[in-house]
């Protein structure tokens, strides 16, 4: 079985539906492929931005800075129950096409699994900055990639095709948001849900591993989830971050 995944580092509802599909891989008795994939929420986006994450909210949703902050406590309690202790007040908003393109070298190194997680985590919880090159080499000799070919990677155009690709793609089988989830192209389950959405859906993909190959959709309880307009909760009428 292979489920791919469409996310973005400065998702935090990508962030968190990565630890509830994990919670559900724990319980799934069967061997499972994950794959990762690009998505840039603001592929136009500063590598270096003059506002910090709550500014960024306020002028996207047209608040205050306060309510910015209120709005980001549901996302800190829905990651709270994951194990994720969000940290939005030193988060650095940034671009994101080079932490993609360092985590498909990562890939190829068989280390994806651990660079997606290191960059969710400096993101969101160690507040480092991961538009920054620097901060992406030292990233990636922590989890023992070559320096000498990281710097190589990130200093040139390697792997951008693949982000493209990964990109393109999700356009064009329709993903609005992220995170996005794909199990054996045959079911989608859009947005962060709850670990037994997961859990349920794998059970029927792997009973029905025969079955028609339509990509059908998954509804779950609620749509926790972030497009270029911004991230929330579907079935709560405040936005979150």
């Amino acid at each position: 079985m292979k489920i791919e995944v469409w996310s973005d580092f400065v998702c935090p509802f990508c962030y968190v539906g990565k630890r509830r599909l994990e919670a559900a891989l724990d319980k799934f008795n069967h061997q499972v492929e994950v794959e990762f994939k690009s998505f840039e929420l603001d592929p136009n986006a500063e590598v270096e931005m003059d506002m910090n994450v709550y500014e960024l909210l306020s002028k996207k949703y047209g608040t205050s800075v306060e309510q910015a902050k209120n709005m980001s406590k549901g996302v800190e309690e829905h990651g709270a129950q994951v194990g994720i202790h969000f940290n939005f007040e030193d988060s650095i908003p940034t671009n994101t096409f080079d932490a993609h393109r360092l985590a498909k070298y990562a890939a190829a190194k068989g280390l994806e699994v651990s660079m997606t997680e290191s960059l969710f985590k400096a993101h969101f919880v160690e507040g480092r900055h991961i538009g920054n090159k620097e901060t992406l080499l030292s990233m990636a000799e922590g989890i023992g990639l070559d320096l000498e070919e990281v710097k190589e990677v990130l200093n040139g155009t390697h792997f951008s095709e693949e982000v493209r690709f990964d990109e393109n793609e999700a356009r064009q089988i329709g993903v609005q948001g992220v995170p996005f989830f794909v199990i054996n192209r045959k079911y989608a389950i859009s947005g962060a849900q709850p670990a037994e959405v997961f859990e349920s859906t794998l059970e029927k993909v792997w009973e029905e591993e025969n079955g028609p190959s339509r990509l059908q959709s998954v509804t779950g309880q609620s749509d926790m989830q972030c497009d270029d307009s911004g991230c929330q909760v579907s079935n709560d009428p405040q936005k979150n971050n």
